[in-house]
């Protein structure tokens, strides 16, 4: 299978997902809302977007296996494709304009193909492994940004129950005295697609799920990034935790968040 066909389908079922999530958008104060723990829910728009979108990859992509925030694992073999239907629910449920359809495509364990679509905006990040990164067609690159203290990061901080909020407030407690500021924008998938596209300096978060992250982390890379995991030679890919900058700021900006 040539890994254009991957990316352009991968492109296809994104935006069609977001024409059903705008539609659900428009209606969203009648929609019916479950949480799944404190501040973490779920609609009949995330629903219906992952249902469209998975029994896409199946009419197309048959063999592959499926990984899906609000169904789960399913097939085998060596292709698995990891979609978050609707990253940033809680932005989309208070009427924020910030969420996106987030696809990608994991062949023999590595990320090959990664999609980011802001219906709203109607921007569509997308990468393919060995062939760069495109924001709506034309090429992105991280900012040039090289000195910290002119540096803006994004994170997102732990809700609820979450065992490491003091964790990361420690980290910001580091960070914040040293650069130009930290913002949290409630869409991970969209915060490394910044980072990708220059838009954020860098971006920080411990134990994101696959779905959050796959199709950043091929953006990242494609775009010429620098991304880790938190332990040498970890990566994001292992446990969700995830450091990514622009090259001239990475080892400054990893030491601050790691300690």
């Amino acid at each position: 299978m040539a890994a254009e066909d991957d990316l352009a389908l991968a492109e296809r079922l994104a935006r069609e997902a977001g024409v059903i999530l705008l539609g659900h958008w428009a209606a969203r104060g009648r929609l019916r809302v479950d949480t799944k723990r404190a501040g973490d829910f779920v609609s009949e728009a995330d629903r219906a977007a992952e249902d469209h979108l998975r029994a896409g990859i199946a009419a197309a992509r048959p063999g592959d296996g499926w990984l899906g925030e609000e169904t789960g694992a399913a097939g085998g073999g060596g292709r698995r494709w990891i979609v978050d239907p609707l990253d940033g629910t809680t932005n989309f449920l208070r009427g924020i304009g910030h969420w996106a359809v987030s696809v990608a495509l994991e062949e023999a364990g590595v990320l090959t193909v990664g999609v980011v679509h802001d219906p709203v905006k109607d921007e569509t990040f997308a990468a393919c492994r060995g062939r760069g990164a495109a924001l709506n067609g034309q090429p992105m690159a991280p900012a040039d940004t090289a000195d910290l203290s002119r540096a803006l990061f994004g994170t997102g901080i732990p809700f609820g129950g979450m065992a490491h909020i003091d964790d990361h407030a420690a980290d910001i407690a580091r960070l914040m005295p040293r650069c130009a500021g930290v913002r949290r924008m409630g869409a991970a998938a969209l915060d490394l697609a910044y980072v990708a596209a220059g838009r954020l300096d860098g971006f920080w978060e411990r134990r994101l799920q696959p779905w959050d992250i796959a199709a950043g982390l091929v953006l990242l890379r494609e775009a010429g990034a620098e991304v880790a995991g938190w332990a040498p030679g970890e990566r994001p890919e292992d446990l969700g935790n995830v450091i990514a900058a622009t090259q001239a700021l990475f080892p400054a900006f990893a030491a601050t968040v790691r300690g």
